[in-house]
């Protein structure tokens, strides 16, 4: 189970001071590139979980991941969650071809036939994507992330915490936000909801 700490911000302007207040704390910026499959009868979708093809930084790195079960309420989401990397050229030709993908040689694609599957071959489609900047900050003993993610129909920000307590979490960071004048709000909506919305929240 992840459970992360997500909180919205409004535009380019609050994204911008809140990263020029914490830069000192900066340690990478990760470019990833994150598409979406199912079948197409959409049988992952029915038992509310979601296939990912994650690349990072172009085709240096590819994370699989398989995502179920999400709730996102008052900020904390909380999903299930099992990722393995595999070879980005490899990932690549999926993407091309995601009929590939079903035959990949993995841990998450079998868990993908066993459970929704099954235990047969499947097909997948690609549901499309979007593509996410991430600046990743060590910050006051905690992992902050700070995603301007790009969809087709728009642009939004947002920082993520992963947190075993992420009502602490929260507490510090609103504190911060508020008293240096940080609009924000608690996100409603996951990415990939937003993405398959077509418009953003």
């Amino acid at each position: 189970m992840e459970v992360e700490v997500k909180l919205g911000l409004p535009n380019a302007a609050a994204h911008s001071k809140f990263k020029s207040l914490i830069s000192e704390s900066h340690i990478k910026t990760v470019n990833q590139q994150n598409l979406f499959f199912d079948t197409p009868t959409a049988a992952l979708a029915s038992k509310r979980a979601v296939l990912r093809l994650r690349f990072l930084d172009g085709v240096t790195r590819c994370v699989v991941s398989l995502k179920a079960k999400a709730v996102l309420v008052d900020g904390v989401s909380r999903v299930e969650e099992d990722e393995e990397e595999i070879d980005p050229v490899l990932g690549r030709a999926c993407a091309a071809d995601p009929m590939k993908l079903g035959s990949v040689d993995s841990r998450i694609v079998r868990r993908c036939r066993d459970e929704f599957g099954g235990g047969k071959e499947m097909g997948f489609v690609c549901l499309g994507g979007f593509e996410n900047v991430r600046d990743v900050y060590e910050w006051r003993g905690m992992k902050l992330e700070v995603d301007e993610t790009k969809y087709a129909f728009g642009v939004s920000y947002e920082i993520e915490c992963e947190s075993e307590d992420p009502e602490a979490v929260k507490k510090e960071l609103e504190g911060f936000l508020k008293e240096n004048g940080v609009d924000y709000k608690y996100s409603e909506m996951s990415k990939f909801a937003v993405f398959r919305s077509g418009k953003l929240p």
